[in-house]
C-alpha cells in the first residue's frame, strides 16, 4: 500500500511538471505577442520569488539551501532544500503552514499526498507556475517551482541568499543537519 502511494506521488509530480510544457502561458497583464512573453530568466526569477515567499512564511524559520536549477526546452525549475530537521511528528504542521500560505496567495491546490513517510502538496498559480513541497528520504523537505512554457533564454543562478551554508558545488546536498527546538522535536 505504501509503495502505491509513492508511485501515485511520483506520477502526480511528473504529470504536474510536464503539464505546463505544452501550453503558451503568459504573465498576467501581458499584452501577448513575442515581446510580451516571459522568458526563462524572468520565469526563474518569478519562481525564486514564490520560493522565497513560502519559506519566509514558515514559523519558526527553517534553514534552506539551493537545489539544482534545471531548464527544459521551454521551462525552468528552481529548487530549495530544507536543511532543518523536521521530525515525523511535525510534518503535518509544516505542510499545513505551507498549504495555508499557498491558499492565502490564491494558488490552486492540485494534489495532496497524505502518506505518513513521504507526504507532499502540489499547487499552481493562475499564471501556470507549479509549486510543490515534498518530504523524501530521511525526512528531508524539498520545494520545487516549475514555470509554464516560456520563451527560451539563458538562465542565471538564483540571487536569493540561503539563510545558512550555500553548499556551492556540493551535490547531492547533505541530509538535514540543523536542529530546531520546534521542528526537530519528537513529541507533539
Amino acid at each position: 500500500m505504501k509503495r502505491r502511494f509513492q508511485i501515485v506521488a511520483v506520477a502526480l509530480a511528473l504529470g504536474f511538471s510536464l503539464s505546463a510544457c505544452g501550453s503558451d502561458h503568459r504573465v498576467q497583464g501581458d499584452s501577448g505577442g513575442k515581446k510580451g512573453r516571459m522568458d526563462m530568466q524572468q520565469a526563474a526569477e518569478r519562481s525564486d520569488g514564490m520560493l522565497d515567499a513560502v519559506l519566509k512564511a514558515i514559523d519558526p524559520e527553517v534553514q534552506w539551501a539551493h537545489g539544482p536549477t534545471t531548464a527544459g526546452t521551454c521551462d525552468v525549475t528552481r529548487r530549495r532544500t530544507v536543511m532543518t530537521i523536521v521530525s515525523a511528528s511535525r510534518r503535518a504542521d509544516f505542510l499545513d503552514q505551507v498549504e495555508t500560505f499557498w491558499r492565502r496567495s490564491d494558488y490552486r491546490i492540485k494534489a495532496i499526498n497524505n502518506d505518513t513517510e513521504f507526504p507532499a502538496v502540489y499547487a499552481q498559480t493562475d499564471a501556470g507556475f507549479g509549486i510543490s513541497v515534498s518530504f523524501r528520504g530521511k525526512g528531508q523537505v524539498f520545494f520545487e517551482a516549475d514555470s509554464p512554457c516560456v520563451k527560451e533564454s539563458k538562465v542565471a543562478d538564483s540571487t536569493s541568499k540561503p539563510n545558512g551554508p550555500a553548499y556551492e558545488g556540493v551535490y547531492p546536498l547533505p541530509r538535514p543537519n540543523v536542529h530546531s527546538d520546534y521542528w526537530s522535536a519528537q513529541g507533539s
